[in-house]
């Protein structure tokens, strides 16, 4: 079996299972990629109808919005350093920011939800044009995966207090990083093509 270890390799791409693995979840990002392209090809579409509701102008909050942006951007940063402390093969400082991460993703679903509840008090629900419906399913998909990877990431770290950093603790690990880095990528799409072009528009 250790003739199948390629320790010159980091921790995560030692054994050929982890290497296909990560391979597979890159062509599962392929397809995740087709996914939000779709839904902002919809946006696109839809994101100036607004049926005399609300517009972007009306109800995006710029403050708020930042927030967010800060707080997942800065998830990103604090996710790379737990693969860096991961490869140092260091265990402690791989949980610690894991959990830092996973508390900021929490912070960043906080301050979404609370900007939902905003926009439906102004009266900015799905119903009420074409362009809220766009803007709720595209958000709200991104929100779905962010909340997904929260509860991926958590069961990952009860595997890593159990089990210790091994390579498939550390392929599992890695994957969730590119699955975190990804939903980050898509948000800074967000930020730029929503919420900014809503307002300067």
């Amino acid at each position: 079996m250790s003739a199948n270890v390629n320790t010159s390799l980091p921790l995560e791409y030692q054994t050929e299972q982890s290497r296909l693995n990560i391979l597979g979840f890159w062509i599962f990002l392929g397809a995740e990629i087709v996914l939000f392209a779709t839904l902002f090809a919809v946006y696109g579409v839809l994101g100036e109808r607004y049926a005399n509701g609300p517009t972007p102008n009306d109800i995006f909050k710029l403050k708020d919005v930042m927030i967010e942006t800060l707080l997942l951007l800065t998830s990103s940063f604090t996710c790379g350093l737990a693969v860096f402390e991961m490869r140092r093969h260091h265990l402690k400082g791989l949980l610690t920011w894991l959990i830092v991460t996973l508390l900021l993703g929490l912070g960043f679903l906080f301050m979404e939800i609370n900007e939902f509840i905003h926009y439906v008090h102004e009266g900015a629900t799905m119903q009420t044009s074409a362009f809220l419906s766009s803007f709720f399913v595209l958000l709200g998909t991104h929100g779905a995966h962010v909340t997904f990877g929260i509860f991926w990431a958590v069961m990952i770290i009860i595997q890593l207090i159990q089990r210790g950093l091994t390579p498939v603790t550390a392929r599992k690990t890695f994957i969730i990083s590119l699955y975190w880095h990804f939903l980050d990528v898509v948000w800074i799409f967000i930020f730029t093509f929503v919420y900014l072009k809503g307002m300067v528009g």
